[in-house]
């Protein structure tokens, strides 16, 4: 593993900027303990700064509100970063969105490798969509720009 750094590289920026998604790592606001998601409205504002977007009716949205340490996990480029930092809410709920979306910032603490040394990651691991294509064009296309505006 290499040392952490206290931003996100440019590399690490191109791949946030198309759609794309991560895992999201928060802490249960029930239990306490860590939970996993995958969420794919995030990208990058700054190399200290993520945004993302999240449905009201998820448990995530209370989650980061009571506990604001996350880590998002990003696969990618022969390897696989996890992305240190604090949420904060930018805006909730978002503008011009068809259901209650808050908008979070992820403010960037530490970015590392976590892949163990000697080892790359042969693929990044891909996704489709299983809905309506253009129904989900459209509300990417809503999501994404409330958050820019946010």
């Amino acid at each position: 593993m290499s040392q952490p750094t206290t931003q996100l590289t440019e590399a690490l920026m191109q791949k946030l900027q198309p759609e794309t998604f991560v895992l999201l790592n928060t802490v249960d606001a029930e239990s306490g303990g860590p939970t996993s998601s995958i969420i794919s409205w995030i990208y990058v504002v700054d190399p200290f700064t993520l945004r993302l977007a999240i449905d009201y009716r998820s448990r995530l949205v209370n989650n980061l509100k009571q506990n604001p340490l996350v880590t998002v996990t990003v696969y990618g480029d022969e390897q696989v970063f996890a992305i240190g930092g604090r949420a904060e809410v930018r805006q909730g709920p978002l503008d011009e969105v068809p259901f209650d979306m808050c908008c979070f910032d992820i403010h960037v603490e530490a970015v590392r490798n976590a892949l163990f040394h000697g080892i790359e990651l042969v693929a990044s691991p891909e996704y489709v969509k299983i809905y309506d294509e253009r129904a989900a064009e459209k509300l990417d296309g809503q999501v994404f720009a409330a958050m820019r505006k946010a």
